[in-house]
């Protein structure tokens, strides 16, 4: 099991990765953040992802669907944010949020490998 501080590096080793953080969205906390910069505060950017992941699950539940959001992806005109819940082990409450490069990105790598990520978290 890798501890947040490992998982956040290993999210930035993924090709494109302009910041990432971990974050309790029943209280909007951030746990760990890495990257941004000037131009991307990350702290920002997961507190309003936080309300993004309130309203989906809220319409989930208003909608009596029994699925659960696995992942959100964002798309700018030139970034992706990708926010991935974490499943399983107690970790219903929190969730990575990554914010891609879109011209160095490939989106189906960074999905495999925050997934991969997720799975060895250990919060």
């Amino acid at each position: 099991m890798a501890n947040i501080e490992t998982s956040l590096k290993e999210a930035m080793t993924i090709e494109g990765a302009i910041g990432v953080a971990l974050v309790d969205y029943t209280s909007g906390l951030t746990l760990g953040v890495m990257g941004g910069g000037l131009n991307m505060d990350m702290n920002v950017a997961a507190a309003g992802n936080t309300d993004v992941i309130r309203a989906k699950v809220r319409t989930l539940e208003m909608l009596g669907l029994p699925d659960s959001v696995e992942d959100i992806l964002i798309t700018l005109d030139s970034q992706y944010h990708l926010i991935r819940l974490l499943q399983g082990r107690g970790n219903e409450a929190f969730f990575l949020y990554l914010a891609l490069n879109k011209s160095r990105a490939n989106l189906g790598l960074a999905r495999h490998q925050l997934r991969k990520i997720e799975s060895e978290l250990d919060v």
